[in-house]
């Protein structure tokens, strides 16, 4: 076991050290904040504080993580031996050039996202303003990386201590904003979605199309879902698989299927078979935070079980109000840490770690499982062709394998489908299923 010596335990360093330890590490430890009790060790020893104590290894703190406050804060990113890192430290005989634990915190909780910035049309922290875009190892994740560097000097400095890699693992999460395309959404919703092809977009092809598909002559488009369970299987055994499914009310930004439909609850309880399932909160739900529960109770009536998992549409993250509209809904697993216009990691790590409540200094319940890439970003916001976020997610899974993290992504079953400005996005998918599979 690590004996890990601070001089003042504050929440914020019990937290840090649960991430590195528990959730990178995946090692046990205890702390202490007795100096005579910490010398006397023969163990493993890690001293986290203002000097070295015997010859312990040793990470210098500054202060950020023995504050209360939250204010603007620099953080000096630099590069050193090709690696990014925040607030550098100095001085002799040092293992590491930089607080380590409060590199860590920094990004993982979030921190930039409680200072004043603007937001966007959607209400959503953009990636531009952050450190690591500003700096450019938005694509790292750099957290993962800290958490290495930390493992290695610990195995030189005890070996008996024998910590190993984590093992890599490929998580797929599937959101569905539109179960069907044309099929199962009522007389008013297709004759209304008839007339606007016709009038308003002149597409006698979408017309017939959607005909066809309504006398079954042809497969909807947007019903991909056996196809990406067997995807799943064929290319990426030993991967997990979850969907996320929209259940709120019909309105300007969410246009699910009815959850009232025997159709809608026979695919969303097929899907439960074969994999995991969650909650897509709708647009709506961060201005009035009673739509979770009562979408989390539409899924919960459909699959007849608790809801446990949640992403919300349109990624509308804002710290901590939305964690604490889940936290207070019962839903324990968050899956939106991620942006919405670029590819990369927002708080700079891979694996699921607890959400650290920074206005009331106090790590919760909620764990959130971080995602590094989206189909929708690639071909919407930074306008990649296939064959470019074929490459793109190849060097995000690279980065992640490197550090035995978890590549996590997002697809839609609409954007499968061939059709509507996605052609050639299909085999990409089939691509990247092979690149990401463990």
């Amino acid at each position: 076991m690590l004996l890990i010596y601070t001089p003042r335990l504050t929440n914020r360093v019990g937290y840090t050290l649960n991430v590195i330890f528990r959730h990178l590490l995946r090692t046990e430890f205890s702390i202490t904040t007795d100096e005579e009790l910490f010398a006397k060790g023969t163990g493993a020893k890690l001293c986290y504080g203002p000097q070295r104590i015997g010859d312990a290894l040793f990470i210098k703190s500054c202060n950020l993580l023995t504050n209360t406050s939250i204010e603007e804060i620099e953080t000096h990113a630099t590069q050193q031996e090709g690696q990014w890192v925040l607030f550098p430290v100095y001085g002799r005989d040092l293992d590491f050039s930089f607080d380590l634990l409060a590199a860590v915190f920094y990004m993982v909780s979030r921190y930039e996202e409680y200072l004043p910035h603007s937001e966007d049309q959607h209400g959503r922290f953009t990636a531009d303003q952050s450190v690591a875009a500003k700096e450019g190892f938005l694509e790292q994740p750099v957290v993962d990386q800290w958490a290495e560097m930390l493992r290695v000097k610990l195995n030189e400095r005890y070996p008996d201590l024998n910590l190993s890699q984590r093992s890599y693992r490929f998580v797929q999460t599937v959101d569905i904003d539109a179960a069907w395309c044309y099929l199962h959404k009522g007389v008013f919703r297709t004759v209304t979605g008839a007339l606007r092809d016709l009038f308003a977009r002149r597409d006698y092809t979408e017309v017939k199309r959607r005909f066809r598909v309504l006398a079954r002559r042809e497969e909807d488009p947007y019903d991909t879902f056996d196809y990406i369970l067997e995807q799943q299987k064929k290319r990426a055994p030993g991967s997990s698989l979850l969907f996320f499914a929209l259940l709120a009310d019909y309105d300007q930004y969410n246009k699910p299927a009815n959850y009232l439909n025997p159709h809608t609850r026979d695919l969303l309880q097929h899907l439960d078979d074969y994999a995991k399932m969650g909650l897509h909160p709708g647009y709506y739900s961060l201005e009035e935070p009673q739509k979770v529960d009562i979408e989390a109770k539409r899924l919960e009536q459909i699959l007849h079980r608790p809801i446990v998992r949640a992403r919300y549409h349109f990624l509308r993250l804002k710290m901590p109000t939305s964690y604490r509209i889940l936290l207070h809904a019962g839903i324990k697993n968050d899956y939106t840490m991620g942006y919405a216009d670029v590819t990369g990691f927002r708080a700079g790590i891979s694996v699921p770690y607890p959400f650290y409540d920074l206005d009331r200094d106090m790590e919760t319940e909620l764990t959130i499982h971080p995602f590094c890439m989206m189909d929708t970003t690639m071909q919407k916001y930074m306008r990649l062709t296939p064959g470019q976020a074929v490459e793109k997610s190849r060097a995000l899974v690279e980065a992640v394998r490197a550090v035995g993290g978890d590549f996590c992504c997002i697809v839609h079953n609409q954007n499968i489908c061939e059709l509507f400005g996605w052609q050639g996005w299909r085999k990409a998918y089939e691509e990247m299923l092979e690149i990401a599979k463990p």
